[in-house]
C-alpha cells in the first residue's frame, strides 16, 4: 500500500536534521511518565545511576533528560535561564556533571513558548524559550545539554496554554512554525551536537519538518492503556515511510514498568515502537522496576530491531479488523521484519498469512522468544524475522472508480472535488451509501478488495475509532464486513492506496454490487475501490 498527494501544489517532504547526532533512534530514560513535573534532583541522580547498575546502559539507553518542573519561573538579571533551587539545589551544571561522569548523556527540557508545559493545566508557569532562543541554546549548551526536548505549550501567547488547533504550516506552504525553526537555528549555533526533539503532539503534522527527532503523538499517558496505543498505532499509518536517520517519528515516551498495561501489552508496547524506529526513552521508576519490565527493557533482539543502521520503520500492511494487524519493514540484512499485532482480548492462536509481508514462503525466528510460537496472548504479538524469503507475485485487481456515474449515491453521500483530476465520494454513513454497480465478480466466492481512500479525521484523544473510520462493506446484499481504516493524512487530500479487506458472496458476471455504508458515523471519503482477478 502507499500513500499519495492529491494537491497539485509541489511539497517539501521531511529532511533529517543533518548536526551528526540521532543517527539511529535516541534511547534514555525521562521521569514524566512516573513522576510528572515534580522529579528531585535526587530522583534525577537515581535514574542514572540505575541505568548503570541495572546494565540498561550498555544496551544502550544513555540519555538521562529533565522533564518539566526543574526550570524557574523568573530570569535572572541578564535575562538567562534559572533553575528551582529546591528541585534542583546542586544547580543544573552540577547534575550534568554528575551524568557525564557515569559516560551517560545529559538531556535539558524546553519550551518553544512565553511558559513551558506543566500538569495544573497551565498555572505553574515555569520558564519558556520563546524569545529568548539563542541565549538559552547557549545556556544549555554550556551546561553540557545533549539533548533538548522542546515543548509546545504557550507558543502562541501568555495566555493560551495549549493550541489545539494551529494550520499544518507545510501544507499550506507557509513557513514552518517559528518557535521551532529558530531554536534549531540557535542550537546549531552553538556547535555543540545535540538532539533536537521536537515535543510538537502531532498537531501540525510535524513529520514533514526538519529535525532529528519529531514528535508525532499526543500523551501516551500518564494514565497507560491499550486504547492509547491503538490510537498511537493508528497516527503512525500514514507518516512511517518519513523515518529515517537523524528524523525519527517519535511515538512518546515508553510506558513500561507503570501501571495500566498488562505484562503482554507492554512487550507488544515496546516491540512496536521499536520496529517502528521510535526513540526508546524509558518513563518509569527504575527504583523500584518489576524484573519484568527489564526483561522486556533489554531484550537485545527487540533492541536491534530499533537501532538497526537501515533506519527504516515497519509500514502497514494489513489490518484484520478485531481481529489482528500485520506490520513490516525492512531491516540491514537484507530480512524482514514483521510485527503481527493481536487485537482480540484473549490468548489464541494466530495464523500469519506471509503473504501479508509480500512471500510466499521464508525463514521465521521469533525475536520476542527467539523460537517461533504462534500462540498469542492477549493483546500480545508475534515478531518475526523473515529471510530467505520467496517474494508473493504482484496481486492484480480491477478498479472501480467511487464517483463513475454508474454508481449508486444515496441517503447524503456526494460527490467531493479534491483536484482538476481526483473526486471522491464523501458523506457515506449517517444514512449515506454508496453503492459500486456492475462490479466483475469473475469466478465466484471470496475476492480481495483494495480500496483506496481519503480519511483526515485524527485526534489527540480516544474515541470509539481513534485515529480511523469504520466503513460496512457488503458484496450483493450479503453479509457486512467491518474495515476499520486509519487516517491516511492529518487533511482530506492525501491518498491512503491499497486498504486490503477480503468478501464472499461475488457471482460470475459483471452484475455484482458492492455497497459501503455506516449505520453510526461517518466512514472514510472513497476513491477507488480494486476487485482481485
Amino acid at each position: 500500500m502507499a500513500l499519495y498527494f492529491l494537491t497539485l501544489l509541489l511539497l517539501p517532504l521531511a529532511s533529517a536534521l543533518n548536526n551528526g547526532v540521532a543517527i539511529t533512534p535516541s534511547m534514555g530514560w525521562n521521569p514524566y511518565n512516573a513522576f510528572l513535573c515534580d522529579t528531585t534532583e535526587a530522583q534525577y541522580k537515581t535514574a542514572a545511576d540505575k541505568l548503570i547498575s541495572l546494565g540498561l546502559s550498555t544496551l544502550g539507553y544513555k540519555y538521562v533528560n529533565l522533564d518539566c518542573g526543574w526550570q524557574g519561573k523568573t530570569r535572572n538579571s541578564t535575562g538567562g535561564f534559572t533553575w528551582d533551587n529546591t528541585t534542583i539545589p546542586s544547580g543544573i551544571p552540577a547534575l550534568s556533571s554528575y551524568i557525564h561522569d557515569l559516560g551517560l548523556k545529559f538531556g535539558v527540557y524546553s519550551d518553544g513558548g512565553v511558559y513551558a508545559c506543566d500538569f495544573v493545566g497551565g498555572t505553574a508557569h515555569y520558564l519558556g524559550s520563546l524569545g529568548h532562543e539563542a541565549s538559552d541554546a547557549s545556556t544549555f549548551a554550556s551546561w553540557g545539554a545533549d539533548y533538548l526536548k522542546y515543548d509546545n505549550c504557550y507558543a502562541v501567547n501568555s495566555t493560551d496554554f495549549v493550541d489545539d488547533n494551529p494550520p499544518i504550516s507545510v501544507r499550506l506552504l507557509l513557513p514552518l512554525p517559528a518557535h521551532y525553526t529558530t531554536m534549531r537555528d540557535a542550537l546549531a549555533a552553538t556547535n555543540r551536537p545535540i538532539v533536537f526533539s521536537i515535543c510538537e503532539w502531532g498537531v501540525q503534522d510535524p513529520a514533514r519538518w526538519p529535525a532529528s527527532a519529531v514528535g508525532n503523538s499526543n500523551d501516551i499517558g500518564p494514565p497507560a492503556s491499550w486504547d492509547n496505543l491503538f490510537r498511537i498505532i493508528n497516527q503512525l499509518v500514514p507518516i512511517a515511510q518519513f523515518a529515517e536517520s537523524g528524523a525519527w517519528n517519535d511515538l512518546d515516551m515508553l510506558e513500561v514498568g507503570n501501571t495500566g498495561l498488562s505484562l503482554t501489552e507492554q512487550q507488544t508496547h515496546f516491540t512496536f515502537w521499536a520496529a517502528a524506529k521510535s526513540p526508546l526513552i524509558i518513563s518509569t521508576d527504575l527504583s523500584n522496576v518489576s524484573t519484568e519490565a527489564l526483561d522486556i527493557l533489554k531484550n537485545p533482539r527487540i533492541i536491534a530491531l530499533n537501532q538497526d543502521a537501515l533506519g527504516k520503520s515497519i509500514s502497514f500492511k494489513r489490518r484484520y479488523t478485531n481481529d489482528h494487524d500485520v506490520w513490516a519493514g525492512p531491516l540491514a540484512d537484507g530480512s524482514i521484519v514483521a510485527v503481527i499485532i493481536n487485537w482480540q482480548s484473549s490468548s489464541r492462536s494466530l495464523t500469519f498469512n506471509l503473504a501479508d509481508a509480500g512471500f510466499i514462503s521464508a525463514t521465521a525466528t521469533d525475536l520476542i522468544t527467539g523460537a517461533y510460537t504462534a500462540a498469542v496472548p492477549a493483546h500480545g504479538s508475534l515478531v518475526l524475522k523473515l529471510s530467505g524469503g520467496i517474494t508473493a507475485p504482484t496481486q492484480k485487481f480491477t478498479y472501480y472508480n467511487a464517483a463513475a456515474s454508474s454508481n449508486t449515491l444515496a441517503g447524503g453521500a456526494n460527490l467531493r472535488v479534491v483536484n482538476s483530476t481526483v473526486t471522491v465520494v464523501g458523506f457515506v454513513g449517517n444514512g449515506g451509501t454508496l453503492t459500486i454497480n456492475n462490479v466483475d465478480g469473475g469466478s465466484d466466492g471470496t475476492k480481495t478488495l483494495s480500496i483506496d481512500y481519503i480519511n483526515g479525521d485524527y485526534v489527540f484523544s480516544n474515541t470509539a475509532c481513534s485515529n480511523c473510520r469504520n466503513a460496512f462493506i457488503r458484496v450483493n446484499g450479503g453479509s457486512t464486513i467491518q474495515a476499520q481504516m486509519p487516517i491516511s493524512a492529518q487533511s482530506w487530500d492525501i491518498l491512503f492506496s491499497g486498504y486490503l479487506v477480503s468478501l464472499s458472496g461475488f457471482k460470475p458476471g459483471r452484475n455484482n454490487t458492492i455497497t459501503i455504508s455506516n449505520p453510526d458515523a461517518f466512514a472514510p471519503d472513497f476513491y477507488r475501490i480494486g476487485v482481485s482477478v
